[in-house]
């Protein structure tokens, strides 16, 4: 099932994005992570109050397997832009979670006057890559040695899906 992170997650979603975390595919490092459980009730709650971004999480029998935040700009000048950030736990990789996560954020997305939604993935992350060129979206660039992961200079490719 797909649905809305509440401020009643918050444990259960850190959990998740410490988890996820953990793959070394994302902008944290393994551990880095130092959001407490109030820090991220604090972030529900401005996404709660949010019209233009939410948090979507995948649950299967109450356990949390990946999610998708869609984070919009106050600037006047890109409120048509909506920001992507997404995981899914290696133990649910495979499965559809992420083509249904993002099924689901177009969905919400109808109507919220969003023309460009954009998201970054790691070069080397092809399944990753794979899924958002899946679900419509068009390499825009890459930014070469955007991230230092594991002692590596990595670049980051920069994706995009008009709407």
């Amino acid at each position: 099932m797909i649905r809305e992170v509440l401020v009643a997650d918050a444990e259960e979603f850190l959990i998740l994005l410490k988890e996820i975390d953990d793959s070394n595919r994302m902008l944290f490092n393994p551990g880095e992570r130092t959001t407490t459980i109030e820090m991220q009730r604090k972030v529900l709650e401005r996404f709660a109050n949010d019209e233009r971004s939410v948090f979507l999480v995948a649950e299967e029998e109450g356990e949390f397997l990946g999610y998708l935040g869609l984070i919009s700009d106050d600037l006047e000048r890109r409120k048509h832009v909506g920001r992507i950030v997404v995981g899914v736990s290696e133990k649910a990789r495979g499965q559809g979670i992420g083509t249904k996560l993002f099924q689901s954020i177009f969905k919400w997305a109808e109507g919220k006057s969003f023309k460009r939604i954009e998201l970054t993935v790691i070069r080397d992350n092809k399944p990753a890559y794979s899924l958002y060129r899946k679900m419509g979206f068009e390499l825009e660039g890459e930014k070469v040695a955007a991230l230092l992961i594991d002692g590596e200079f990595v670049n980051e490719l920069y994706m995009y899906k008009l709407l």
